[in-house]
């Protein structure tokens, strides 16, 4: 362990040296820490630095957490994986799915995100039963029937969060502080929604998001690209979970002891979810599943929102854990290179320092040209995407996703903040564009206009 002490120290060190990380990192076998630390700001505004306590919002790594407690349910006999939900949610528009549906995310339920993008005052903050009362309301149309496909839903995560309230009686921060943390000994972690409780967290690590008009990193409430955070801010479910390093490794320890969940419900949740074809996929109860032939069976889960990347990878036979939270915005295959190192690393195989991407500055141009853009495009595979312009800003939306902004690069050619992808206008003699080609790592698509 000491060899492998001292590669993670020179990695990290090297990448802090460079300031090229913002956040905190674990790395664990047997239970016992190899290496952590923390680099960089918890405050921006203050200068104030990143702790081993800093708390760390965990977005989408908070599925696992969802998912427990609806395994700790079923332990109680208070619900079966396979009840429909229907019998807990009056009137729900979308027959079928059950609570299995649910947990592996084959309901085929719409995106919440982009219902309150269309339906929502965004003056308000909404919450769970917000959630539920839009899908009641506006009924989109379901993306599948129940079983038919994968398609990871966060919809359907709220939904398990509205169920443990409905079958507990209590407030899901609640259950889950009750029944999970305080039980595991993770005294600083907490569900937390921060602008919905207007509360705030000592030693919290307020995650930040690159601007590319000015070249500098803003909390995601002050920038127009990321606003939603604040309308959505009291959703919870499949986010809103707060932890640290070491609360994050007691949850760790925890699944390898039936003391929090049974032998049997973990069978269930590292199962790969079979699908009425009787294909398989990769997931099971609020996890990434992933058999490797040296490494054994690894579990995982990772989490995006604005501001904040969060993993956590157990390779669960060879009792090995990576924890990754970073809070400030930097590119995703950066960041996946930061976690392929350890990996190297901790499985005493040969690694490399990843490059650190050039941060792309928007260039001015006269929003008059953005008027030759607008317009309904559909793509190859059918999906229409509609381009908009408000305040002198274009926007793409794909069908059934959150709207992105383009960024000039040009006055033809755009990028967008968090993908590698750049989409290039051509116009006709009209000078309105005919359609626009996405250049993604050496490929090129189309989407032609409709109207």
């Amino acid at each position: 362990m000491k060899q492998k002490k001292q590669k993670l120290e020179m990695l990290f060190r090297t990448l802090h040296e460079k300031e090229q990380i913002n956040g905190a990192v674990c790395v664990a076998e047997q239970g016992e820490i190899v290496y952590q630390s923390v680099f960089g700001y918890g405050d921006l505004s203050t200068q104030r630095k990143l702790t081993l306590d800093s708390v760390f919002e965990l977005a989408s790594l908070s599925k696992p957490f969802t998912a427990a407690a609806i395994m700790l349910l079923k332990e109680q006999g208070r619900l079966s994986y396979d009840d429909f939900i229907e019998q807990w949610f009056p009137g729900f528009p979308y027959p079928g799915i059950t609570v299995r549906h649910l947990l592996n995310h084959t309901s085929g339920l719409p995106d919440y995100m982009e219902l309150f993008q269309n339906h929502w005052d965004h003056t308000q903050i909404a919450v769970n039963e917000d959630v539920l009362n839009l899908l009641l309301e506006h009924r989109p149309e379901r993306r599948f029937t129940p079983n038919e496909q994968w398609e990871y839903s966060n919809t359907g995560y709220v939904l398990l969060a509205l169920l443990v309230e409905r079958i507990s009686g209590l407030g899901f921060a609640e259950f889950m502080d009750t029944h999970m943390f305080r039980p595991l000994g993770m005294l600083h972690t907490r569900v937390y929604n921060r602008r919905y409780m207007n509360e705030t967290i000592d030693n919290y690590a307020y995650g930040y998001v690159y601007d590319p008009l000015s070249g500098q990193y803003v909390l995601p409430d002050q920038f127009p690209d990321t606003q939603y955070v604040i309308y959505l801010d009291g959703i919870q479910g499949d986010g809103t979970v707060n932890s640290t390093l070491g609360d994050l490794i007691k949850f760790d320890q925890a699944l390898y002891s039936e003391t929090f969940l049974s032998k049997e419900s973990l069978k269930q949740a590292f199962t790969p979810v079979q699908l009425k074809s009787g294909e398989t996929f990769d997931y099971g109860f609020g996890w990434i599943l992933q058999d490797h032939a040296e490494k054994g069976l690894t579990v995982s889960h990772s989490g995006g929102w604005p501001g904040y990347a969060t993993l956590m990878i157990r390779y669960t036979e060879a009792k090995r854990t990576i924890i990754y939270l970073g809070n400030m915005e930097q590119d995703h295959q950066y960041e996946q290179g930061i976690v392929e190192a350890v990996q190297s690393i901790l499985f005493d195989q040969p690694f490399e320092i990843p490059e650190y991407p050039a941060k792309i500055r928007a260039v001015p141009v006269d929003p008059a040209v953005y008027e030759r853009y607008i317009g309904v495009y559909r793509l190859d595979e059918g999906m229409d995407v509609k381009v908009t312009s408000e305040q002198g800003r274009l926007y793409l939306q794909v069908e059934g996703q959150m709207r992105v902004e383009l960024y000039p690069l040009s006055e033809t050619r755009f990028f967008i903040r968090v993908v590698p992808d750049e989409v290039e206008f051509v116009t006709d003699g009209s000078g309105k564009a005919s359609k626009f080609i996405i250049h993604e790592d050496n490929t090129e698509s189309e989407a032609i206009r409709m109207e």
